[in-house]
């Protein structure tokens, strides 16, 4: 698995629905890649936004992240939605599962 986990705070000034509809096509357009496996997004009290990627491989997140379009919404969110964000990512990170016996 790789992980990628996209930190940002978006400007005070952006368009909020059309960042939404942007935000959610390329979500879709991510779903449809080869080896995507997973994406959430949190935000915070303060407003930070934590968004999280699973993915089969570097190699498919990398090639996502080359898409075209994908790459032509990055340097417009640059420009017109984020005031500052942090990109983490991390092949085989260690994962540690715990899930909690149903009472019957």
């Amino acid at each position: 698995m790789y992980l990628v986990v996209f930190r940002n705070r978006k400007r005070a000034d952006i368009d909020m629905p059309a960042y939404q509809a942007d935000a959610a096509h390329m979500e879709a357009m991510a779903a449809t890649q080869p080896g995507y496996l997973s994406f959430k997004t949190y935000t915070a009290d303060d407003g930070e936004v934590v968004a999280v990627s699973e993915w089969q491989d570097e190699e498919s997140a990398r090639s996502w992240g080359r898409q075209e379009e994908h790459r032509q919404m990055q340097a417009f969110s640059r420009a017109e939605y984020y005031a500052s964000y942090t990109l983490f990512a991390c092949a085989s990170p260690r994962i540690h599962k715990f899930t909690a016996e149903e009472d019957s």
